[in-house]
Formats: C-alpha cells, sequence, structure tokens
C-alpha cells in the first residue's frame, strides 16, 4: 500500500525527512537567476540584479459636472474616478441610495450621514431614470 505524506501525518514526514538526512538525497536543482551579473565568469554563481523603477499610475482629469457637485466631489473621489461614476447605468433614486448606503456600510467609505441626500440627488439627476 503507497501512504503520502498527507495519510502518515506529521510524524511520518518528520521521519521522512530524517531518514533523506542521514542516507542523502540527490543535490537539489541549481536555481535559475532571472539576470546574471555581466562580470560573472561562466563558473560563478549566478546572483539576482534588482532594479529600482518607477510607475506612474493613471489618473482621470474628468469632474463631475454641475452646481450641485460638491458633495459627491468631496466625498467618493477618494476611491472613484469621475469618469468611472458617471458611465455607470441610469438607476433609480432608490437603487442609488442603497448604493452609496452600501459603500458606507460595507466597504466603510468616510462619508457622514448628512452627505447622503446630496450624492444621492447629484446621481439621481445626473445619472437616474426619467
Amino acid at each position: 500500500m503507497k501512504l503520502s505524506v498527507m495519510h502518515v501525518g506529521f510524524g511520518g514526514a518528520v521521519l521522512a525527512g530524517l531518514i533523506l538526512a542521514f542516507i542523502g538525497h540527490p543535490e537539489p536543482p541549481a536555481p535559475v537567476a532571472v539576470a546574471a551579473s555581466a562580470a560573472a565568469s561562466p563558473n560563478a554563481p549566478r546572483t539576482f540584479v534588482l532594479k529600482s523603477v518607477s510607475v506612474e499610475l493613471p489618473s482621470s482629469d474628468v469632474a463631475f459636472p454641475g452646481p450641485n457637485a460638491q458633495a459627491i466631489t468631496a466625498n467618493c473621489l477618494a476611491c472613484h474616478s469621475a469618469g468611472m461614476v458617471l458611465t455607470q447605468p441610469s438607476l433609480s433614486k432608490a437603487t442609488w441610495d442603497g448604493i452609496v448606503e452600501k459603500m458606507i456600510h460595507a466597504y466603510k467609505a468616510p462619508v457622514g450621514q448628512a452627505e447622503v441626500p446630496a450624492i444621492v440627488d447629484y446621481l439621481q439627476a445626473t445619472k437616474g431614470t426619467k
């Protein structure tokens, strides 16, 4: 009967490790280097070369349009770009209210309850169903 380490448990795994330590085992394969040092000879051990890189994250210059955009600008741009919000489908006021409440309670968005009506009204006026 063939037993795996899973079947023999921790003690079996320790025993197998001790047996391998005493009787020996084949040499592990040589590590593969991502980039070898330029000055290294063919017999020298290979080393990794780490380089710093600079990454520029995309930004959005799209702003929330309209005169009543203060609440959504102040509370929603920390996590969402205006472009992302403005490309959402048209939804009912009740659905937008549920989404804003979900952002506050499920995702812990730091939005005060006093700001919710202004955000929902803006979403309804901009992306609401008629």
